[in-house]
Protein backbone atom coordinates (compact mmCIF):
# COMPACT_ATOMS: atom_id res chain seq x y z
CA UNK A 1 0.00 0.00 0.00
CA UNK A 2 1.39 3.22 -1.14
CA UNK A 3 2.07 5.81 1.95
CA UNK A 4 -0.74 8.06 2.80
CA UNK A 5 0.18 12.16 2.98
CA UNK A 6 2.96 13.70 5.58
CA UNK A 7 0.75 16.87 5.43
CA UNK A 8 -1.91 15.64 7.54
CA UNK A 9 -0.12 12.40 9.05
CA UNK A 10 -0.18 14.89 13.00
CA UNK A 11 -3.99 15.69 12.05
CA UNK A 12 -6.49 14.01 14.75
CA UNK A 13 -10.10 14.41 14.64
CA UNK A 14 -11.26 17.68 16.03
CA UNK A 15 -11.57 17.72 19.72
CA UNK A 16 -14.78 20.06 19.72
CA UNK A 17 -16.61 17.28 17.86
CA UNK A 18 -15.31 14.31 19.69
CA UNK A 19 -17.14 16.04 22.55
CA UNK A 20 -20.03 16.19 21.24
CA UNK A 21 -19.58 12.88 20.74
CA UNK A 22 -18.72 12.11 24.08
CA UNK A 23 -21.74 14.28 25.60
CA UNK A 24 -23.98 12.43 23.53
CA UNK A 25 -22.22 9.21 25.22
CA UNK A 26 -23.24 9.79 28.58
CA UNK A 27 -26.02 12.00 28.36
CA UNK A 28 -24.74 14.95 29.23
CA UNK A 29 -25.61 18.91 28.88
CA UNK A 30 -23.85 19.39 25.42
CA UNK A 31 -21.54 22.87 26.42
CA UNK A 32 -18.76 21.97 24.03
CA UNK A 33 -19.98 22.36 20.42
CA UNK A 34 -21.05 25.78 19.60
CA UNK A 35 -24.93 25.13 18.23
CA UNK A 36 -27.55 26.62 19.79
CA UNK A 37 -30.74 24.60 21.25
CA UNK A 38 -33.41 26.63 19.83
CA UNK A 39 -35.20 27.38 17.03
CA UNK A 40 -34.24 29.73 14.07
CA UNK A 41 -35.78 32.81 13.50
CA UNK A 42 -39.89 31.38 12.11
CA UNK A 43 -39.90 34.00 9.13
CA UNK A 44 -36.99 31.84 8.02
CA UNK A 45 -38.42 28.52 9.09
CA UNK A 46 -41.49 29.56 7.40
CA UNK A 47 -40.11 30.53 4.34
CA UNK A 48 -38.33 27.20 3.96
CA UNK A 49 -41.22 25.39 4.26
CA UNK A 50 -42.55 27.50 1.20
CA UNK A 51 -39.49 26.85 -0.64
CA UNK A 52 -40.53 22.77 -0.78
CA UNK A 53 -43.13 23.48 -3.32
CA UNK A 54 -41.05 25.79 -5.34
CA UNK A 55 -38.35 25.28 -8.11
CA UNK A 56 -34.52 25.93 -5.73
CA UNK A 57 -33.71 21.93 -5.73
CA UNK A 58 -31.11 22.32 -8.46
CA UNK A 59 -28.03 24.26 -8.85
CA UNK A 60 -27.50 28.11 -7.67
CA UNK A 61 -24.96 30.04 -9.31
CA UNK A 62 -21.40 28.36 -8.39
CA UNK A 63 -20.56 31.48 -6.38
CA UNK A 64 -24.03 31.98 -4.75
CA UNK A 65 -27.91 32.69 -6.16
CA UNK A 66 -27.81 36.63 -7.21
CA UNK A 67 -30.50 37.45 -4.76
CA UNK A 68 -28.61 35.86 -2.09
CA UNK A 69 -25.29 38.15 -2.84
CA UNK A 70 -27.29 41.04 -3.41
CA UNK A 71 -29.41 40.65 0.08
CA UNK A 72 -25.59 40.08 1.90
CA UNK A 73 -23.87 43.00 -0.17
CA UNK A 74 -27.55 45.52 1.14
CA UNK A 75 -27.07 44.25 4.94
CA UNK A 76 -23.10 44.38 4.64
CA UNK A 77 -22.87 47.46 3.18
CA UNK A 78 -25.73 48.96 6.27
CA UNK A 79 -23.03 47.63 9.12
CA UNK A 80 -19.84 48.55 7.40
CA UNK A 81 -20.84 51.65 5.50
CA UNK A 82 -19.02 49.79 2.39
CA UNK A 83 -20.84 49.81 -0.40
CA UNK A 84 -19.94 46.03 -2.14
CA UNK A 85 -20.41 45.15 -6.00
CA UNK A 86 -22.74 41.65 -5.32
CA UNK A 87 -20.89 40.13 -8.23
CA UNK A 88 -17.47 41.15 -8.14
CA UNK A 89 -17.04 41.08 -4.56
CA UNK A 90 -19.05 38.03 -3.11
CA UNK A 91 -18.69 34.53 -2.89
CA UNK A 92 -20.92 32.17 -1.18
CA UNK A 93 -19.55 29.22 0.42
CA UNK A 94 -20.43 25.98 2.13
CA UNK A 95 -19.76 27.59 5.79
CA UNK A 96 -17.38 29.87 7.06
CA UNK A 97 -15.04 26.67 7.18
CA UNK A 98 -15.23 26.69 3.28
CA UNK A 99 -14.63 30.14 3.17
CA UNK A 100 -11.57 30.31 5.37
CA UNK A 101 -10.23 27.38 3.35
CA UNK A 102 -11.06 28.83 -0.26
CA UNK A 103 -9.18 31.88 1.06
CA UNK A 104 -5.87 30.20 2.44
CA UNK A 105 -5.81 28.41 -0.92
CA UNK A 106 -6.13 31.77 -2.89
CA UNK A 107 -3.47 33.50 -1.51
CA UNK A 108 -0.91 31.48 0.03
CA UNK A 109 1.76 29.07 -2.08
CA UNK A 110 3.52 26.10 -0.26
CA UNK A 111 6.10 27.79 2.10
CA UNK A 112 4.42 30.48 3.01
CA UNK A 113 3.94 31.59 6.69
CA UNK A 114 0.78 32.58 8.43
CA UNK A 115 0.30 34.53 11.47
CA UNK A 116 -2.61 32.98 14.15
CA UNK A 117 -3.29 34.55 17.54
CA UNK A 118 -3.43 31.78 20.31
CA UNK A 119 -5.67 31.01 21.58
CA UNK A 120 -7.88 30.34 18.00
CA UNK A 121 -10.16 27.98 16.61
CA UNK A 122 -8.99 24.43 15.30
CA UNK A 123 -9.28 24.92 11.79
CA UNK A 124 -6.83 27.86 11.21
CA UNK A 125 -3.66 25.44 11.99
CA UNK A 126 -5.31 22.91 10.15
CA UNK A 127 -6.56 25.41 7.21
CA UNK A 128 -2.47 26.84 7.04
CA UNK A 129 -1.43 23.15 6.88
CA UNK A 130 -3.54 21.99 4.57
CA UNK A 131 -2.18 25.12 2.26
CA UNK A 132 0.86 24.31 2.46
CA UNK A 133 1.75 27.62 4.65
CA UNK A 134 3.55 27.20 7.93
CA UNK A 135 1.94 28.96 10.76
CA UNK A 136 3.43 31.53 13.20
CA UNK A 137 1.59 31.93 16.08
CA UNK A 138 1.64 35.01 18.83
CA UNK A 139 0.34 34.45 21.77
CA UNK A 140 -3.19 36.96 23.02
CA UNK A 141 -2.13 36.80 26.75
CA UNK A 142 -4.89 35.53 29.41
CA UNK A 143 -7.00 36.80 31.35
CA UNK A 144 -7.53 40.09 29.22
CA UNK A 145 -6.39 38.44 25.88
CA UNK A 146 -4.26 41.09 24.74
CA UNK A 147 -0.83 41.06 22.18
CA UNK A 148 2.53 42.46 23.04
CA UNK A 149 2.84 44.50 19.61
CA UNK A 150 6.51 44.03 19.37
CA UNK A 151 5.79 40.03 19.79
CA UNK A 152 3.43 40.62 16.70
CA UNK A 153 5.59 42.83 14.41
CA UNK A 154 8.86 40.16 15.25
CA UNK A 155 5.80 37.83 13.62
CA UNK A 156 5.85 39.71 10.59
CA UNK A 157 9.39 40.57 10.36
CA UNK A 158 9.20 36.87 9.09
CA UNK A 159 7.64 38.38 5.89
CA UNK A 160 4.38 36.03 6.58
CA UNK A 161 1.89 36.44 3.28
CA UNK A 162 -1.48 36.93 5.80
CA UNK A 163 -2.91 37.09 9.41
CA UNK A 164 -6.02 35.32 10.67
CA UNK A 165 -7.90 37.45 12.44
CA UNK A 166 -10.63 36.45 14.62
CA UNK A 167 -13.00 38.89 16.06
CA UNK A 168 -15.09 38.79 18.32
CA UNK A 169 -12.31 35.38 19.10
CA UNK A 170 -13.41 32.06 19.82
CA UNK A 171 -12.65 30.45 22.24
CA UNK A 172 -11.28 33.67 24.58
CA UNK A 173 -14.40 35.86 23.77
CA UNK A 174 -12.08 39.00 23.11
CA UNK A 175 -13.51 41.42 20.97
CA UNK A 176 -10.41 43.26 19.74
CA UNK A 177 -10.45 47.43 20.04
CA UNK A 178 -10.53 50.22 17.48
CA UNK A 179 -6.45 50.80 18.50
CA UNK A 180 -5.56 46.82 18.37
CA UNK A 181 -6.75 46.75 15.30
CA UNK A 182 -4.99 50.02 13.86
CA UNK A 183 -1.93 48.46 15.20
CA UNK A 184 -2.23 44.91 12.97
CA UNK A 185 -3.01 47.35 10.16
CA UNK A 186 -0.51 49.34 10.29
CA UNK A 187 1.81 46.06 10.63
CA UNK A 188 -0.05 44.90 7.70
CA UNK A 189 0.79 47.57 5.55
CA UNK A 190 4.04 47.60 6.48
CA UNK A 191 5.34 44.48 5.52
CA UNK A 192 2.32 43.83 3.06
CA UNK A 193 0.44 41.19 3.89
CA UNK A 194 -3.62 40.27 3.61
CA UNK A 195 -5.41 40.13 7.01
CA UNK A 196 -8.31 36.85 6.50
CA UNK A 197 -10.48 38.12 8.96
CA UNK A 198 -13.39 35.58 10.60
CA UNK A 199 -16.07 38.00 11.76
CA UNK A 200 -18.92 34.99 12.30
CA UNK A 201 -19.71 36.50 15.74
CA UNK A 202 -20.10 40.03 14.26
CA UNK A 203 -23.59 40.55 15.82
CA UNK A 204 -22.85 38.50 19.21
CA UNK A 205 -20.66 41.52 21.15
CA UNK A 206 -21.11 42.58 24.83
CA UNK A 207 -21.28 46.52 25.83
CA UNK A 208 -19.56 48.71 25.93
CA UNK A 209 -17.32 46.84 23.46
CA UNK A 210 -17.86 47.59 19.81
CA UNK A 211 -17.09 45.27 16.91
CA UNK A 212 -15.52 47.16 13.76
CA UNK A 213 -14.94 45.37 10.68
CA UNK A 214 -11.50 45.45 9.50
CA UNK A 215 -12.26 46.18 6.00
CA UNK A 216 -12.99 49.39 6.53
CA UNK A 217 -10.22 50.39 8.22
CA UNK A 218 -8.15 53.26 6.25
CA UNK A 219 -5.96 51.38 3.64
CA UNK A 220 -7.74 47.82 4.31
CA UNK A 221 -10.25 47.40 2.07
CA UNK A 222 -7.75 45.57 -0.76
CA UNK A 223 -5.93 43.45 1.86
CA UNK A 224 -8.59 42.55 4.08
CA UNK A 225 -10.23 39.08 2.97
CA UNK A 226 -13.45 38.86 5.00
CA UNK A 227 -15.25 34.92 6.02
CA UNK A 228 -17.92 34.92 8.00
CA UNK A 229 -21.59 32.95 7.77
CA UNK A 230 -25.43 33.22 8.68
CA UNK A 231 -24.63 30.05 11.27
CA UNK A 232 -24.46 32.22 14.60
CA UNK A 233 -26.37 35.08 13.77
CA UNK A 234 -29.74 33.27 12.58
CA UNK A 235 -28.65 29.95 14.80
CA UNK A 236 -28.58 27.98 11.38
CA UNK A 237 -25.29 25.83 12.34
CA UNK A 238 -26.32 22.99 10.15
CA UNK A 239 -27.12 25.19 7.46
CA UNK A 240 -23.63 25.68 6.09
CA UNK A 241 -24.20 28.86 4.65
CA UNK A 242 -21.06 30.79 4.74
CA UNK A 243 -19.56 33.54 2.29
CA UNK A 244 -16.09 35.57 1.25
CA UNK A 245 -16.08 39.05 0.83
CA UNK A 246 -12.78 40.73 -0.83
CA UNK A 247 -11.51 42.89 -3.65
CA UNK A 248 -12.87 41.83 -7.37
CA UNK A 249 -9.17 40.33 -7.95
CA UNK A 250 -8.93 38.34 -4.85
CA UNK A 251 -12.80 37.49 -5.41
CA UNK A 252 -11.84 35.99 -8.69
CA UNK A 253 -9.47 33.91 -7.34
CA UNK A 254 -11.47 32.32 -4.62
CA UNK A 255 -14.90 31.67 -6.95
CA UNK A 256 -12.47 29.10 -8.99
CA UNK A 257 -11.08 27.78 -5.71
CA UNK A 258 -14.39 27.44 -4.57
CA UNK A 259 -16.19 25.62 -7.42
CA UNK A 260 -13.87 23.20 -7.59
CA UNK A 261 -13.72 22.60 -3.61
CA UNK A 262 -17.45 22.12 -3.30
CA UNK A 263 -19.33 23.83 -6.77
CA UNK A 264 -21.77 25.51 -4.63
CA UNK A 265 -23.74 25.90 -1.43
CA UNK A 266 -27.28 24.52 -1.11
CA UNK A 267 -29.94 26.70 -3.59
CA UNK A 268 -32.71 26.16 -1.15
CA UNK A 269 -31.05 27.26 2.04
CA UNK A 270 -29.82 29.98 0.36
CA UNK A 271 -33.17 31.09 -1.01
CA UNK A 272 -34.43 30.66 2.67
CA UNK A 273 -31.91 32.81 4.36
CA UNK A 274 -32.36 35.50 1.97
CA UNK A 275 -35.29 36.27 4.45
CA UNK A 276 -33.13 36.81 7.54
CA UNK A 277 -31.03 39.30 5.47
CA UNK A 278 -33.52 41.09 4.54
CA UNK A 279 -34.06 41.78 8.49
CA UNK A 280 -34.35 45.27 10.02
CA UNK A 281 -31.97 46.63 12.56
CA UNK A 282 -34.20 45.05 15.31
CA UNK A 283 -33.55 41.94 14.89
CA UNK A 284 -30.05 42.30 15.85
CA UNK A 285 -30.58 44.92 18.31
CA UNK A 286 -32.71 41.44 19.79
CA UNK A 287 -30.48 39.26 18.79
CA UNK A 288 -27.51 41.15 20.54
CA UNK A 289 -30.30 41.53 24.42
CA UNK A 290 -30.77 37.63 24.03
CA UNK A 291 -27.45 36.55 24.22
CA UNK A 292 -27.10 39.50 26.89
CA UNK A 293 -29.22 37.87 29.09
CA UNK A 294 -27.75 34.38 28.58
CA UNK A 295 -24.15 35.75 29.70
CA UNK A 296 -25.19 37.30 32.32
CA UNK A 297 -27.24 34.03 33.88
CA UNK A 298 -24.37 31.57 33.00
CA UNK A 299 -21.74 33.75 34.33
CA UNK A 300 -23.74 34.34 37.77
CA UNK A 301 -24.07 30.71 38.12
CA UNK A 302 -20.36 29.71 37.79
CA UNK A 303 -19.99 33.06 40.25
CA UNK A 304 -22.66 31.68 42.63
CA UNK A 305 -20.22 28.32 42.49
CA UNK A 306 -17.21 30.10 42.53
CA UNK A 307 -15.90 28.54 39.71
CA UNK A 308 -12.92 30.56 38.28
CA UNK A 309 -13.86 32.06 34.69
CA UNK A 310 -13.00 34.51 31.93
CA UNK A 311 -15.41 37.12 31.39
CA UNK A 312 -16.16 37.29 27.47
CA UNK A 313 -16.52 40.30 25.14
CA UNK A 314 -18.14 38.97 22.54
CA UNK A 315 -19.15 35.80 21.04
CA UNK A 316 -20.77 32.90 23.35
CA UNK A 317 -17.93 31.18 24.87
CA UNK A 318 -16.67 31.21 28.50
CA UNK A 319 -13.57 29.61 29.54
CA UNK A 320 -13.42 27.88 32.93
CA UNK A 321 -10.13 27.29 35.20
CA UNK A 322 -9.68 24.24 36.60
CA UNK A 323 -6.47 24.13 37.39
CA UNK A 324 -7.37 23.30 40.91
CA UNK A 325 -8.22 20.04 40.43
CA UNK A 326 -4.91 18.86 39.20
CA UNK A 327 -5.34 17.09 36.22
CA UNK A 328 -2.52 16.76 33.94
CA UNK A 329 -4.84 16.16 31.03
CA UNK A 330 -7.81 18.63 30.23
CA UNK A 331 -8.80 16.10 27.81
CA UNK A 332 -8.85 13.60 30.11
CA UNK A 333 -10.78 16.38 32.87
CA UNK A 334 -13.41 17.03 30.17
CA UNK A 335 -14.09 13.33 29.32
CA UNK A 336 -14.69 12.44 33.46
CA UNK A 337 -16.89 15.82 33.50
CA UNK A 338 -19.19 14.45 30.77
CA UNK A 339 -19.18 10.92 32.55
CA UNK A 340 -19.28 11.91 36.49
CA UNK A 341 -20.76 15.26 36.62
CA UNK A 342 -23.34 15.17 33.37
CA UNK A 343 -21.80 18.53 31.47
CA UNK A 344 -19.97 18.61 28.13
CA UNK A 345 -16.58 20.92 27.63
CA UNK A 346 -13.74 21.15 25.25
CA UNK A 347 -10.45 21.11 26.62
CA UNK A 348 -8.80 24.66 26.29
CA UNK A 349 -5.05 23.13 25.42
CA UNK A 350 -7.00 22.23 21.77
CA UNK A 351 -7.03 25.89 21.42
CA UNK A 352 -3.35 26.85 22.37
CA UNK A 353 -0.35 26.54 21.18
CA UNK A 354 1.57 27.75 24.16
CA UNK A 355 1.64 24.80 26.80
CA UNK A 356 -1.41 25.36 28.28
CA UNK A 357 -3.86 23.03 30.83
CA UNK A 358 -5.39 24.75 33.20
CA UNK A 359 -8.94 26.33 30.56
CA UNK A 360 -11.88 24.21 29.64
CA UNK A 361 -14.32 25.62 27.22
CA UNK A 362 -18.14 25.99 27.69
CA UNK A 363 -20.61 28.09 25.57
CA UNK A 364 -24.04 29.71 26.70
CA UNK A 365 -26.17 29.77 23.36
CA UNK A 366 -28.74 27.40 24.90
CA UNK A 367 -32.13 28.00 26.42
CA UNK A 368 -32.16 29.33 30.06
CA UNK A 369 -33.62 26.08 30.76
CA UNK A 370 -30.59 23.95 29.45
CA UNK A 371 -28.51 26.51 31.18
CA UNK A 372 -29.56 26.45 34.64
CA UNK A 373 -29.83 22.44 34.09
CA UNK A 374 -25.82 22.55 33.51
CA UNK A 375 -25.44 24.87 36.47
CA UNK A 376 -27.18 22.21 38.45
CA UNK A 377 -25.33 19.71 37.27
CA UNK A 378 -21.80 21.99 37.96
CA UNK A 379 -22.77 22.11 41.75
CA UNK A 380 -21.18 18.43 42.46
CA UNK A 381 -18.49 18.99 40.39
CA UNK A 382 -15.52 19.66 43.37
CA UNK A 383 -17.27 16.88 44.45
CA UNK A 384 -16.71 14.48 41.75
CA UNK A 385 -13.86 15.83 39.82
CA UNK A 386 -11.42 15.27 42.84
CA UNK A 387 -8.10 13.57 41.71
CA UNK A 388 -7.96 10.27 43.45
Amino acid sequence: MPTLSTRTESFTDSVIRRMTRISNQYGAVNLSQGFPDFDPPKEILDRFAEITGEDFHQYSITWGAQNFREALAKKQEHFTGMKLDPNGEIVVTCGSTEAMMAAMMSVTNPGDKVIIFSPFYENYGADTILSGAEPIYVPLNPPEFSFDADVLEAAFKQKPKALILCNPSNPCGKVFTHDELKIIAGLAEKYDAFVITDEVYEHIVYAPNKHVYFASLPNMRDRTITCSSLSKTYSITGWRLGYVIASPEVIDRVKKVHDFLTVGAAAPLQEAAVTGLNFGDGYYAELQAKYTEKRGLFLKGLEDLKIAHTEPQGAYYVLLDVSEYGYESDLEFCERLAEKVGVGAVPGSSFFREPENRYIRMHFAKRTETLNDALNRLENMREKMSVK
